[in-house]
Formats: structure tokens, C-alpha cells, sequence
């Protein structure tokens, strides 16, 4: 090489060094203003801590004085903001409109993030960044549906291409009726957004199990599992950001070998789809059904929230109990169909879940079910008669399943919905008399809240026969004897509430012969009966509603089965509710006394009763002024003589004494306390959870003529194993 080419060379060496060194240098100036970027403070717009909203200019009515201190007045609870105030338009309800406008500022930072809940109505309830004049950037709460959450979420804007400009920022309320209102806390700028991102994770599926791990106060998500192009899961969950409080579990077994894509918008980073794992197992299997709360003789879910009996059926041996179920949260929503069986209503094994929703949003609501004896339907596949069910499809209408494995699995009809109307929770029967069934549901029609009567020769096409008008969700149609009148009976009518009609019913109309009637007070809905029992028992179980438990991975329970009668009173023929004469096969340590008044329970004889499950028996007589107590756990039964009320609790049902005398059937159980007087006229059920090591009971009376003739207490086993 030359030694011109060569210096050439050099030179051309030293430029690129150069080149480099400075591109270096750049490189690294450019990731230290990155670096200093990321450590900038936010710079909080607004945090709504103060008692009035300062600069900010308000019209209307509906963001009221000032800042909320949370929830206010008939709102559902308001979590997910910071501090103790927050913007909440709810001030007057729904129905107040108004605006809440920002003071100017400068739009420093490429992030406008911020939390938001409440309606999701564009324009109407919105949060909205307005730039010379116009609005650049709006955003909503999550809800436009009954039901949500009032719970406050991250959103995010990017502003960078403002940036040195002057902003406002303006709330809107301009939305009557449902959700319409809007929540709104902790404005900042940032250098980094805040919000959500759709995030995904596959797994090739090994174990029969998904575990889920569920956040209790954490926000509701979204979350999809898709198999190839094919959704095979949706649903809703509160899925662990922070921390696990129980897991919930998804059967999976039917995939196993595939690979899975679970997919939801989750905050930036968040790790929670990586907590999911496979398992042979159910969650914390060894200590299923042993958990502290958990009621030991009334039927709990295995995980998640349960309400409405449906489908109540016995077949083979088997008592069937459906239920709605939210199988991924303690609390409502997802709705599909739980199923446990019994051989005796009170020892439950809980099956895989019958029925699921077809898609999102598409859920399965309560309905009930049949044994078609003689396959008047043609489901039936063999010699055994089918089982049919009818469910409401919130996205269609009311639709029938069959199954030919003793209730393992379901098929829907290929017809379905056969019948749509505004309403739902069809009750199936077989009118012996007409020869066909009978579908009573609850129906909308023209404002009215009615039970309509419709009629099929197949379970497959119906025909509207009537209405009857003042009930209202979960109807219930079945015929009683009545008890010592030979021959003569009556049709019962039942709503969700409890309450009933009895009259006539002739497969076309029924003709009520009374006023409403009540049997059930306090924690009870939704009550249903078993159709098909071999023994012509009506037995009823209802929803022990408001029945909570906050600390457990499940929540609500089935109130204690019944035996229903209706029997002549004073007032006419009632219907009586009696707890099932199976309870007995629980009963291990008895304690009984006889004749009992001030002075013999003044040395306190129930003290030795030390066990955590019981029935107890008491029979009074009670004065005209006389009140009758029983300590349970601190809950005070009472049945006053004066007023003529039994009472356990907060709740209370009318009851008189038959000729001086009053009867009590009291169950306790770890989450409720139900109370039967004068053997079923009157029931009541109560949710409460004692003090731990509040297992007291005690007893006492009022007045000179009342005296207890007889108190049994019978300590009971559990039904789980």
C-alpha cells in the first residue's frame, strides 16, 4: 500500500473513531435524558383531598359542594381512589346533570393519567382534555348495564404532541337514568403512562385444572382463553394483582394437549396471567369444606358466589340441585349453572358444571327441571326418560337442555329459545289433568310484573295461555292436599319473596282464592320445589340470601330444606314449612329439661351445651303479656305473647300462640340461624357469623304464667366429609 493511501487510510480510521466516539456519546446523552425523564416527579393536576373544589368551576347540581368523602347516599359502594375524596356526580342520584371545568394549566409531560369509574356514556358522562377550544381526548367509566362496579380504574392519555400548550380539563355529567353518573380522582401528568394493555400467555394444557388466583378488592377484568380460533372461555374475574386471597379453578380437562392463549387487559407489568398454574387437583383440596366458616349442614359452593336454586329433580336415587354460579368470584356475576346431588338433602357432592354460557354476556339465568317419563319430548335416547330443563338465556330467551346421563351433561335444543318475551326463570311441570306441561315464568309484559302460563305438548313448542299480575322473579306452581280434609286441595302459586297464592289451576289459568300469603321471613328468595319425588313430599330450598361470608374463598348458602303442607288454621288454610325429617339422621349429643321457670333457669342449665351445630326444641306456654328468650351465639329469639311476634334477630314474622301454647324449631349453623314456629307457620332465616368461641346459648322468660314445658337441643354432626 502507498503510503498516501495509507495516511488516507489512517485519516479515514480516525474519522470513523470520531464518528463513533461521538455517536457514543450521543447514544449515551440520549439514554441519560431518558433515564431523567423516568425520575421526574408526576405533577398532580388535582387529588381532590379538599373540602371544596377550589379553582374549579362547577354547574349543576350533580357534583355537588365539594369533593365526596366516597360513597353517597343509595350509590353502591365507591372503592379505588386515593385518600379520602374524590369527584362524584351522584350527588341527587342519577337523575342530577352538571360540569366540573379545571383552571388552566401547561401540559408538561407525555402522560395525562388519571382514575375513573362510573358511566359509560360518551359525551354524557365523561372526562374530556380540551386543547385551544376542542376536545382532543375523552374518557368513560365502565358501566352502561345494570349491575358493575362502582370501582375507580387507571386511564391514560398520551399528550405528548401538546406539550407547551395551555389544557382544561372538563367533567361532564349530562346522563339521566342508570349509570349516569361519573367518578373521578388523582390527576397527574407523567412521564409514564398509567393504565391498561392487552397482555397474553399460552400454555399447552397438562393437568385437568386451571388455577386462578383471585384479589378480592382488585378491579374486574376480562379474561379470554382461545384454543386455536376458537373461544372457549370468557368471563369476568377479579383477577390477582396484588395479592392472592383464595383461588378458583377452571376444569380444563377437555383440553388437555391443546395450547391455550389466555388473554385480558391487565395494568403495564402486571405479572397476574403468569400466577395462573395447572393442576391435578382442586385449590387447597385438603382443606375443602374443613375451612373455619364454612357451614357444615347447609349446601356451599366448593368456590365462588351461589344464589337461586334451579332445576330441583329427583331421579334414581339422586335429589339434584342446580344453582346459579359464578364459578371465578365471591361475589355475583358469570352466571351458569352449579350441580350437586344427594341421596338424603343433606350429604351434597358437588358435580362439574352443568351448564355454561354459549358467549359473553350471554348468561344462564334460573329455570328448572323435569323427568320426561314418557319422552313426550323425543330427547330421550334409549329406554331411560330423559331429564329437561328450561333455563333463561339472557341472550335469547327461554331455552330447554336435555341429558341422558343422569343430569352429567346437557344438550341444548336445536329450536331454541322456545319462547321469548321480557322476562325470565321458567318453572316446568306436567298437568296431569290437560295431559301437557306447563311453563310458569316471570314476564314483563306492558310495564307489569306477572307470572305468565304457557303450554306444550313436547317441551318444544309452546303456547301462551294467561298472566296474572303482583309477582315478581322465580315462580314456583305446584298443588298441595290439604292436611285432615280428605279429598280437597289447593294450588300454590309462589314468587321469589315468598310469597304465595293458593286457588285453582286448570293448565290454562289460575284463579287465586286467596289474598298473598307469607310463610318465610328474612334471609330467604327464590325459593323452588323438587319435582319427580318418589314419596310426594313437596320439598322446597331457597336462596339464604344476604347469607355471607366474608372471609372464605365462597359466599351465600341454600337455606336447610323443607317439607311443605298446607293445613287449616284459624284463619284459614296456610302453607307450613318444616325442616326435612332426614335432619334427625345428624342428631349425636342430646340434652333435654322439662318444666322449667325463672328459678330453675336462673341456674343456667343450657351451660353444658358446648357444641357448635345444633337443633333445638322449646315448647311454652306463654302469658298474655309473656315473652319467651333464647340466647343463640347473642342473637336474641323472641317470641313476644303481647305482640304476637316471633323474632330472631333483626327480622320478625307475625305468630299466635295456639291456645297459650308456642312451639319452636331453631337450626344453627356456622353462617345463619333459622327459626320455625308452631311447627312451620311461620319461618325465619338469619345470616350472622358469631364471635369466635361465641358458642353461648341461654334461655329466659317474662312474665308470672309463662313457663317452658319442654327444651331439647340436639348437638348435629357435619354432612362434608
Amino acid at each position: 500500500m502507498s503510503r498516501q493511501r495509507l495516511q488516507s487510510a489512517t485519516r479515514f480510521e480516525q474519522s470513523v473513531l470520531s464518528c463513533r466516539s461521538a455517536w457514543v456519546g450521543l447514544v449515551l446523552v440520549f439514554a441519560g435524558s431518558i433515564a431523567l425523564a423516568q425520575d421526574r416527579a408526576d405533577l398532580v393536576i388535582a387529588d381532590f383531598e379538599g373540602e371544596a373544589y377550589g379553582a374549579w368551576t362547577t354547574t349543576g347540581t350533580a357534583f355537588g359542594p365539594g369533593p365526596a368523602r366516597g360513597t353517597l347516599p343509595g350509590q353502591m359502594e365507591v372503592s379505588g381512589f386515593q385518600g379520602k375524596r374524590l369527584v362524584n356526580s351522584f350527588h341527587g342520584g342519577d337523575s342530577s346533570t352538571g360540569t366540573l371545568t379545571s383552571p388552566p394549566f401547561e401540559i408538561q409531560r407525555p402522560f395525562l393519567n388519571f382514575l375513573i369509574g362510573g358511566g359509560k356514556h360518551p359525551g354524557q358522562t365523561a372526562m374530556e382534555l380540551i386543547v385551544e377550544g376542542s376536545a382532543v381526548r375523552s374518557a368513560t367509566g365502565p358501566n352502561d348495564k345494570p349491575g358493575g362496579t362502582e370501582r375507580l380504574d387507571w386511564g391514560s392519555w398520551d399528550v405528548a404532541e401538546f406539550i407547551g400548550k395551555p389544557a382544561t380539563l372538563r367533567i361532564v355529567d349530562q346522563r339521566q337514568g342508570g349509570w349516569g353518573h361519573i367518578n373521578v380522582d388523582q390527576i397527574v401528568q407523567s412521564d409514564r403512562k398509567q393504565g391498561l394493555e392487552p397482555l397474553r400467555r399460552e400454555l399447552v394444557v397438562s393437568a385437568r385444572y386451571l388455577h386462578l388466583p383471585v384479589q378480592r378488592d382488585a378491579p374486574v377484568r376480562k379474561l379470554k382463553i382461545v384454543a386455536g380460533d376458537q373461544t372457549v372461555r370468557e368471563f369476568d374475574i377479579r383477577l390477582a394483582e396484588d395479592r392472592a386471597d383464595f383461588l378458583v379453578f377452571d376444569d380444563v380437562s377437555a383440553l388437555i394437549g391443546k395450547t391455550l392463549a389466555i388473554e385480558a387487559e391487565l395494568p403495564y407489568g402486571a405479572k397476574s396471567l403468569e400466577k395462573i398454574i395447572q393442576a391435578e387437583e382442586l385449590p387447597d383440596a385438603k382443606s375443602l369444606y374443613r375451612e373455619a366458616d364454612r357451614p357444615q349442614f347447609h349446601f356451599t359452593s366448593r368456590r365462588g358466589w351461589l344464589n337461586d336454586p334451579n332445576g330441583l329433580l329427583w331421579y334414581e336415587g339422586e335429589y339434584h340441585l342446580f344453582y346459579q354460579h359464578n364459578p371465578y368470584g365471591w361475589d355475583w356475576g358469570n352466571m351458569h349453572w352449579g350441580h350437586a346431588v344427594s341421596p338424603d338433602l343433606l350429604h351434597w357432592k358437588e358435580l362439574p358444571i352443568a351448564l355454561s354460557p354459549q358467549k359473553y354476556g350471554d348468561w344462564c339465568f334460573s329455570g328448572s327441571g323435569v323427568v320426561d317419563g314418557k319422552n313426550s319430548s323425543g330427547f330421550g335416547a334409549g329406554a331411560a326418560p330423559p331429564l329437561v330443563a328450561a333455563y333463561t338465556s339472557t341472550g335469547r330467551g327461554e331455552c330447554i337442555v336435555f341429558s341422558n346421563d343422569r343430569g352429567r351433561t346437557w344438550t341444548e335444543f336445536a329450536k331454541n329459545p322456545v319462547v321469548k318475551h321480557q322476562g325470565r326463570d321458567p318453572r316446568l311441570l306436567f298437568h296431569e289433568p290437560t295431559k301437557r306441561w306447563v311453563m310458569a315464568v316471570y314476564d314483563e309484559a306492558e310495564g307489569k310484573q306477572a307470572i305468565a302460563f304457557h303450554s306444550s305438548a313436547d317441551l318444544k313448542s309452546w303456547r301462551f295461555e294467561s298472566r296474572i299480575d303482583g309477582f315478581y322473579e322465580c315462580p314456583d306452581l305446584f298443588e298441595l292436599p290439604v292436611t285432615g280434609a280428605d279429598g280437597q286441595s289447593r294450588w300454590v302459586l309462589y314468587g321469589a319473596d315468598g310469597a304465595y297464592m293458593l286457588g285453582r289451576f286448570d293448565g290454562h289459568r289460575f284463579t287465586p282464592d286467596s289474598a298473598k300469603l307469607r310463610t318465610w321471613y328474612g334471609d330467604f328468595y327464590a325459593a323452588q320445589t323438587f319435582s319427580d319425588t318418589p314419596d310426594q313430599r313437596r320439598i322446597q330450598i331457597g336462596w339464604g340470601r344476604g347469607v355471607s361470608f366474608p372471609a372464605m374463598p365462597f359466599n351465600q348458602q341454600m337455606a336447610i330444606p323443607v317439607e311443605l303442607s298446607l293445613r287449616p288454621t284459624d284463619e284459614g288454610i296456610r302453607m307450613f314449612a318444616r325442616p326435612v325429617a332426614e335432619l334427625a339422621s345428624l342428631h349425636s349429643k342430646h340434652h333435654a329439661w322439662q318444666d322449667l321457670g325463672s328459678a330453675e333457669l336462673g341456674r343456667d342449665p343450657l351451660a353444658t351445651v358446648t357444641g357448635e351445630l345444633l337443633e333445638i326444641k322449646a315448647e311454652a306456654e306463654v302469658g298474655p303479656a309473656g315473652k319467651l328468650t333464647l340466647l343463640v351465639r347473642g342473637v336474641p329469639v323472641v317470641y313476644d305473647a303481647h305482640t304476637k311476634t316471633l323474632s330472631c334477630g333483626k327480622h320478625s314474622a307475625p305468630l299466635t300462640a295456639n291456645q297459650g301454647r308456642v312451639r319452636l324449631q331453631i337450626l344453627v349453623d356456622r353462617g345463619s340461624i333459622e327459626v320455625f314456629g308452631n311447627d312451620g307457620r311461620v319461618a325465619i332465616s338469619l345470616g350472622v357469623i358469631p364471635a369466635k368461641g361465641g358458642q353461648s346459648l341461654s334461655a329466659s322468660i317474662d312474665g308470672e304464667t309463662t313457663r317452658i314445658r319442654l327444651l331439647e337441643v340436639d348437638e348435629l354432626r357435619s354432612t362434608w366429609p
